[in-house]
C-alpha cells in the first residue's frame, strides 16, 4: 500500500498531526506539505490536512483538493482553535466534503491547535469576535499527546478502511 501524507500548516499545528500519522503508516510512504505535491497518482490513500480558516478549508488545499482524480481514497484531518466538536471545523469538514466529490472519502479527524497570538488580541479586541477570542485562547498547548494519541488512533483505523 503507498501512503501521501499532505498538510498545510502556518503554525506548525496541522504539521504535528501529520507526523503523527505518518508515524503509524507502516506501508511505502510519504510525508509532504500540500504546496510541494505535484503529482498524487499512484496512492493508495492520502491523508490530506488543514488548518481551518474562518470555517473553511484554506486556498492552498482547496486547489489541491480539486487536483484528485476521481478513484482516490482521501482522509482528512484538520486543527482549530475551536472547541472539538464545535460547528467551525464541523463547518470547514463539509466544505472539504464539497470539494472532493469526485474522491472517495474515508473520514474526517480534527482537534484542537493553538492559534496565532495576534490574532487571538484582534479577536479580543473586537467586541463582536471577543467571544471566538476567549475560546482560543483555551487551546494554548494544542495539539497535546492525547490529540496526537488520537490522531495515530484515526490514521490505524482509514488504513483499514483502505485495505477494504
Amino acid at each position: 500500500m503507498k501512503i501521501l501524507v499532505t498538510y498545510y500548516s502556518e503554525t506548525g499545528n496541522t504539521k504535528k498531526v501529520a507526523e503523527a500519522i505518518y508515524e503509524v503508516a507502516d506501508f511505502d510512504k510519504e510525508i509532504k506539505p500540500v504546496q510541494a505535491i505535484q503529482d498524487t497518482s499512484g496512492y493508495d490513500i492520502i491523508f490530506c490536512g488543514f488548518p481551518v480558516h474562518a470555517h473553511s478549508v484554506p486556498h492552498k488545499v482547496i486547489e489541491f483538493i480539486k487536483l484528485l482524480p476521481g478513484t482516490q481514497k482521501i482522509a482528512f484531518f484538520s486543527t482549530h482553535g475551536s472547541l472539538r466538536g464545535g460547528q467551525l471545523p464541523k463547518q470547514a469538514f463539509e466544505h472539504a466534503l464539497s470539494l472532493a466529490v469526485k474522491s472517495a472519502v474515508l473520514g474526517h479527524f480534527s482537534c484542537r491547535g493553538q492559534v496565532n497570538p495576534k490574532i487571538i488580541d484582534a479577536l479580543l479586541k473586537n467586541p463582536e469576535h471577543k467571544a471566538w477570542g476567549e475560546e482560543a485562547q483555551s487551546a494554548l498547548g494544542h495539539p497535546d499527546e492525547n490529540d496526537l494519541a488520537d490522531a495515530k488512533t484515526f490514521a490505524v483505523e482509514m488504513l483499514a478502511k483502505a485495505r477494504k
